[in-house]
């Protein structure tokens, strides 16, 4: 029973994060945004390791950027090994962008255990955290659905936002990566994202 509570509450939560997807996908793409949604917004946050990270560190190159946490059963730790495997494929290119990994869950996800969990992907990856009111106000600037849900035994999961956010040097959002999307999709996204900046 328990165990049927637990994948049904997983599944749930995927299915509410590709839903958010696919409704951010048709949002962009509608006529009237101009493939824009004024999703964005300045970065300062405590980043994985020690120390802050800000839109000053960004160094003027484009990014993409990602929400989730470190206890996510499925759609974090395939998205970052998505990642990885893209900028692998990528090359020299990948250097010409930054990959940003952003905790929706600041009470268990410090800079330290952030670190720790990163150490599996592409170092790369810059992991950010911050307090309650940090990730609250850059989920708002970019749009980003995130919310608490209470599992057995007194612990908690977090439903989010899957999509990865491509910003151009700008800081303009110009495109999305879906939750498993097709690997030659992501990487031809990634590598435009790195030539046109």
């Amino acid at each position: 029973m328990a165990r049927r509570f637990k994948v049904a509450a997983w599944t749930g939560a995927i299915v509410i994060a590709l839903g958010l997807s696919a409704s951010l996908a048709y949002f962009l793409t509608r006529p009237e945004t101009g493939g824009i949604a004024g999703i964005g917004g300045p970065i300062d946050l405590a980043k994985a390791g020690g120390g802050r990270f800000t839109t000053a560190d960004i160094g003027g190159k484009p990014y993409a950027i990602f929400f989730g946490f470190t206890r996510c059963p499925n759609v974090c730790p395939t998205t970052l090994s998505d990642l990885t495997l893209d900028m692998d494929k990528l090359g020299p290119l990948a250097d010409r962008f930054k990959v940003l990994f952003v905790s929706v869950d600041p009470d268990r996800d410090t800079p330290e255990s952030m670190h720790d969990y990163l150490s599996a992907f592409d170092p790369r990856i810059i992991g950010l955290s911050g307090t309650t009111a940090e990730i609250a106000a850059i989920a708002k600037d970019y749009r980003v659905y995130y919310r608490k849900v209470p599992t057995e035994g007194g612990d908690y999961t977090m439903d989010h936002t899957a999509s990865v956010y491509l910003m151009n040097a700008k800081g303009q959002l110009v495109g999305t990566l879906a939750f498993e999307e097709d690997r030659k999709t992501q990487v031809a996204k990634l590598k435009r994202l790195a030539e046109e900046g």
